[in-house]
């Protein structure tokens, strides 16, 4: 179940990290016009929309693989970080997941788990620890010794999620983590971004065209459309509103 979204009101920018006015067109294109994005600490939020809606390029421009160039700028708990290297974000504690994963293929599950928390600083003992902690947490131990070229699908998308965590970010990023999972992998696959969420106490941003995953552990939901924000609220407040089931879910809603 969400639980978060009754803390919103007490945090603010020092608890956040937030895209403010962000503005971005391609060969004249607006893809994204004066987006704001608030994600607190401790709590799932869901970025949700039709395709070319702007989810994606708005992650981009947050995690350093592009830049606001038409206007606004990004900050994390009250510092600019708008510009920044995605390395160097990945230190400051900002990680991200690909809709196409990015694992080394010919590395096993646990070496590609160490090799992420390398890259942030971490001594090699440390890097194995996280491991094991990760591979427990997401339930990959059965494949920490197997190449991830050979991984099942279901366990593809926990490890892009592990070796994310493996930085120990205070935000991460989820670009269709659930892409190509069927339904009943949705569940357990729940569990682990609320262990994300409680466990780890950290900010999730969720992008997602799974609406039953959505639905059940986002605290807040954001809706973009044509690269505006067009609805924000709880997911009961968002499965109610007639411009998002219009734009995004269909004339019936959820």
């Amino acid at each position: 179940m969400p639980g978060t979204a009754h803390l919103e009101d007490t945090r603010g920018p020092a608890d956040s990290l937030r895209a403010l006015g962000v503005t971005r067109s391609f060969a004249g294109v607006v893809a994204l016009f004066e987006v704001d994005l608030d994600l607190h600490r401790h709590e799932v939020l869901g970025l949700i929309g039709p395709n070319g809606a702007g989810k994606s390029t708005l992650v981009n421009i947050m995690t350093g693989f592009d830049t606001p160039a038409q206007g606004g700028h990004i900050e994390m708990e009250e510092v600019d970080i708008t510009g920044w290297q995605p390395h160097r974000l990945g230190r400051f504690g900002l990680a991200r997941t690909f809709q196409q994963g990015h694992a080394f293929p010919a590395l096993t599950v646990r070496e590609n788990i160490e090799v992420s928390a390398l890259g942030v600083g971490a001594r090699p003992g440390e890097a194995r620890r996280r491991a094991d902690v990760l591979l427990d947490l997401l339930d990959l131990s059965a494949h920490g010794d197997s190449a991830a070229a050979v991984l099942p699908h279901g366990a593809e998308r926990k490890l892009g999620v592990a070796r994310a965590l493996a930085t120990e970010p205070r935000f991460v990023l989820l670009d269709e983590p659930a892409a190509g999972l069927n339904e009943t992998e949705v569940p357990d696959f729940a569990d682990v971004i609320r262990s994300v969420r409680d466990d780890h106490e950290v900010g999730v941003l969720l992008i997602d065209h799974n609406v039953s995953l959505i639905m059940s552990v986002c605290d807040r939901i954001q809706v973009l459309d044509q690269g505006r924000t067009i609805a924000m609220g709880s997911p009961q407040e968002i499965a109610r509103d007639p411009a998002v089931a219009t734009a995004y879910l269909g004339s019936t809603g959820v």
